[in-house]
């Protein structure tokens, strides 16, 4: 059983930057790949960033694709998404999510465990 708690969401200007963070608890933290998805009200959940296991495959949604970094310390079983220039339309509810495989993608269907959520705001 893992479980997930994200922090680090709140209220920003455009263009600023956010730093979230996810606490992972259970042993299997450094063998699985994680996740970091979002949703806007009125909308479906969106894929933001995958990271693998060992920190040395990552993938993003084209819509934060050199804006966004996600990274992983497993000594501390977290990982981070880095959000800079943020921009209004970035506002959603910021999921992360773990998948017991070693790599994963962008389908939501694949993640096993997924922490409450933290809310991004970006203001314009």
């Amino acid at each position: 059983q893992v479980q997930l708690v994200e922090s680090g969401g709140g209220l920003v200007q455009a263009g600023g930057s956010l730093r979230l963070s996810c606490a992972a608890s259970g042993s299997t933290f450094s063998n699985d790949a994680m996740g970091w998805f979002r949703q806007a009200p009125g909308k479906e959940r969106e894929f933001v960033a995958t990271i693998s296991w060992s920190g040395g495959d990552t993938s993003y949604a084209d819509s934060v694709k050199g804006r966004f970094t996600i990274s992983r310390d497993n000594a501390k079983n977290a990982v981070y998404l880095q959000m800079d220039s943020l921009k209004p339309e970035d506002t959603a509810v910021y999921y992360c999510a773990a998948d017991r495989r070693a790599y994963s993608g962008s389908d939501y269907r694949d993640y096993d465990y997924w922490g409450q959520g933290t809310q991004v705001t970006v203001s314009s």
